[in-house]
């Protein structure tokens, strides 16, 4: 029952008749009628549409029962062609299949047996012309031709029974197997006697003659063995000669007379690999050439070890090692250990220590770089040398895009050798004679004469103003790396560069660090005076070195990672074309430049900030002070005009415009001049803008906090006149192009502008949003406008 007391129509329980009995008032009665009659009709629907359903389900029914009638008839139609027609059909294919088979099967063995029969018939004739050429005609390339034929021949066929009662004569009665090896043997024999005969004449066109017939009587092994003997002899005997030359006599202790002996070892073996090998490889098949550079490997092992242990024992190469390894490197130790600054004692001349010359004479650094040169020329010549048996060794045994080093010249006993007689030797000859040499330069440095502080004095030398250690240090470092790439040896690089860069940055740095702490450090003996101009120059000069040293070492890197056209650099590719080292090399050169680089930049930054302190800045302030001397921003124009008008008077003069004057540009000029020039003469370029960059920063504080003094000490054409002015120092700083240093004045400038605004020109700024002066904060903008304002009130 629902809460007005009527029942649903479709409630469980209730029925219509219920319902309708149960109405207790003409409205439910009728709403209980219209519920039902709206029943009547959704079931008159539902059934009609079954209806209509049933007659299209009657008569897709029928359709089917159609279609099966029709599909048994067809199926029993298909049994009856399967089973009669398509029966006999698959029978007779059947058999002609198994016929074709059959006589393709014959066709198969009749060839078979044609191509016995032929094989046969050639066995037969290669083995009568074998006889034949043998005998009394001596045909050699003729018999050797016919055994060539014969190897071509199967095996199976060649000691077949069929060969066996065919071949046999009454002149070769033996099986043609035991007849061809015999006469293989034989011949063999024959022409190992005829080449050797050949070489002991010399008469290279019967050697080629024999040499070619060899792989024809299936001994091309004997054949390729006797060549790389007979080779191996040519290149010993050269070698032996090339040796022997020099015996005896000066030219085994002068120049490259054994890096001379070992490029005529590796070229002859490239000349027989070039000029013989297509010979080989023609007669003897394809990539049989590196049997023989594999012979003449081993003898370029022994050759070239004895050139190389002749030499090491010639030039002393051990005892020449013992000594460099007991230099002890005194006065760069005692360098470092000099006075520190501010005691008392004279810092160290630049001369060697008493006593110092047993030692300086111990290693002979003439004699060390000849060793140098010439195991350069080694390294160099031994590398193109494995490049070329690297790329030849790729070419017969395949052709890859990168040649790799084959296995038996990477173990080769000559490439141990190499390692232990060169690249060890050089490694630690390079490492002291770089170092000994940074040494030397700075026993000998000397000052550039001439410098002076004065301006009107004429500087003698020519920019950059270094000492004479730069030049030397640097000629060798350059010397060093470019016969360290020479080598063409990876590891020779990886070993040296990094110990040039160890070597220039605690030596060398450590050096000019110390000297500029210890010798030259710019003091003041009084306080308020300042440092004296030898000091001052001496250690503007030291950075200098700095500076012009990163740039050299930069230099020497760059045109070789980066070599351009025209270059007189090889390219890093070129000389280490083995995969990845050239990427290798470049990267470690490239740490080399970044490194020094750093380590100079610190110590240039440093000396720059002991310039700024010790030299500059106790400047700055009288000169500032000077250019504002009798400078009041409170005169009225009329003032002004008035003072202008008895200063032109007294000096004679006509009329001027007393709004702006250039008295404190020019008082400014005259210190800022005397100040910057002679620092700025002997200073490099790069240096002193380092320096200009710092001063300018310090200057620009000053002014502005000279700005900021005036606040209530100035008045509208004061504040035009201060302003002017100092747009006037800026230009003063700024002078020759140097725009950048303009930075620096930007707060300076905005306080002015902020001065000398007009109200409505401010009011309309600061609606804006007040980025008219984004350096300045809002209340230092509030303040710069009432410095003026509060004058006037």
């Amino acid at each position: 029952m629902t809460t007005n007391g009527h029942v649903a129509a479709h409630e469980p329980g209730t029925t219509e008749t219920t319902d309708i009995y149960n109405a207790k008032s003409v409205s439910e009665i009728k709403e209980v009628l219209a519920h039902l009659h709206s029943k009547e009709a959704r079931v008159t629907v539902q059934l009609d549409a079954l209806v209509t359903a049933q007659k299209d389900l009657q008569r897709e029914l029928g359709r089917l029962d159609l279609f099966r009638a029709n599909a048994t008839a067809q199926a029993s139609k298909a049994r009856a062609v399967s089973n009669g027609i398509l029966a006999d059909a698959a029978s007779n294919a059947k058999r002609i299949s198994n016929s074709v088979k059959q006589l393709d099967l014959e066709q198969e063995r009749v060839k078979a047996t044609l191509t016995v029969v032929e094989q046969v018939g050639e066995l037969k004739a290669c083995v009568l012309g074998v006889s034949g050429s043998m005998g009394a005609a001596q045909d050699w390339e003729t018999a050797a031709g016919y055994l060539s034929r014969a190897s071509k021949i199967p095996s199976d066929v060649l000691n077949g029974p069929f060969a066996a009662r065919i071949v046999p004569t009454a002149e070769v009665p033996d099986a043609p197997a035991v007849t061809l090896e015999a006469a293989s043997e034989s011949l063999c024999m024959l022409f190992l006697k005829e080449f050797e005969k050949a070489v002991k004449d010399n008469d290279g066109a019967r050697i080629t003659r024999f040499f070619k017939l060899f792989p024809l009587i299936n001994r091309s092994d004997v054949g390729l063995d006797v060549y790389g003997r007979y080779v191996c002899q040519g290149v010993a005997s050269r070698a032996r000669t090339n040796l022997n030359a020099g015996t005896g006599g000066s030219q085994s202790k002068d120049g490259y007379f054994y890096a001379n002996a070992l490029t005529r070892l590796f070229e002859h073996i490239a000349q027989i690999i070039d000029g013989h090998g297509g010979l080989v490889e023609r007669h003897y098949g394809q990539g049989k050439m590196m049997r023989v550079i594999e012979r003449l490997q081993v003898e370029a092992d022994l050759q070239g070890g004895i050139i190389l242990d002749t030499w090491a024992d010639e030039r002393r190469i051990d005892r020449q090692i013992t000594d460099i390894k007991s230099y002890a490197f005194t006065f760069l130790v005692q360098s470092f250990m000099s006075t520190p600054r501010g005691s008392t004692g004279t810092p160290r001349a630049g001369s060697p220590a008493p006593g110092r010359g047993s030692e300086d004479e111990s290693v002979d650094m003439k004699q060390v770089d000849a060793l140098l040169n010439e195991m350069t020329l080694m390294l160099g010549k031994w590398s193109l040398y494995t490049k070329f048996i690297s790329e030849k060794s790729s070419e017969l045994v395949t052709t890859p895009d990168v040649a790799q080093m084959p296995a038996f010249l990477l173990n080769s006993s000559l490439m141990k050798k190499v390692q232990d007689r060169l690249i060890s030797p050089f490694n630690t000859m390079t490492t002291f004679f770089f170092r000994r040499s940074v040494e030397k330069a700075f026993q000998l440095d000397e000052q550039p004469a001439g410098l002076s502080l004065n301006p009107h004095k004429p500087l003698n030398s020519n920019p950059p103003h270094v000492t004479s250690a730069i030049e030397d240090i640097m000629y060798i470092a350059n010397k060093v790396l470019q016969q360290s790439l020479a080598t063409s040896q990876r590891s020779v690089v990886s070993n040296v560069i990094p110990t040039l860069g160890r070597v220039l940055g605690s030596d060398f740095i450590g050096m000019e660090q110390r000297k500029m702490r210890d010798e030259s450090y710019p003091k003041a003996a009084a306080q308020g005076q300042l440092p004296p101009e030898a000091t001052i120059v001496s250690f503007l000069v030291l950075i200098n070195n700095l500076d012009v040293a990163k740039d050299y070492v930069e230099q020497i890197v760059g045109v070789r990672v980066h070599p351009t056209v025209g270059s007189p650099h090889r390219a890093l590719a070129d000389l280490f074309p083995e995969p990845g080292d050239a990427e290798s090399v470049a990267v470690t050169l490239s740490a080399l430049a970044t490194s020094f680089s750093e380590k100079t930049n610190e110590l240039i930054s440093d000396g720059v900030n002991v310039v700024f302190h010790n030299v500059m800045k106790p400047r700055l302030r009288p000169i500032l002070l000077d250019a504002f001397r009798d400078t009041d921003y409170q005169l009225t124009r009329e003032q002004l005009q008035e003072l202008a008008q008895e200063m032109d008077a007294d000096a004679g003069g006509g009329e001027s415009d007393a709004t702006f004057t250039d008295e404190v540009r020019m008082r400014f000029q005259l210190g800022w001049d005397a100040l910057t020039r002679p620092i700025g003469r002997i200073m490099t370029e790069r240096t002193f803008d380092q320096l200009l960059t710092i001063v300018v920063t310090y200057l620009s504080k000053m002014i502005e906090k000279r700005l900021w003094t005036y606040h209530g000490r100035i008045n509208e054409s004061g504040a035009a006149r201060l302003e002017h002015d100092v747009n006037e120092i800026v230009k003063v700083v700024v002078k020759g192009q140097k725009y950048g240093f303009r930075e620096a004045f930007l707060r300076c400038s905005q306080i002015c502008m902020i001065m000398n605004m007009d109200e409505e020109e401010w009011e309309e700024s600061i609606a804006s949003g007040g980025d008219f002066a984004d350096k300045l904060k809002p209340t230092e903008r509030i303040r710069a406008r009432n410095m003026v304002t509060d004058a006037t009130t």
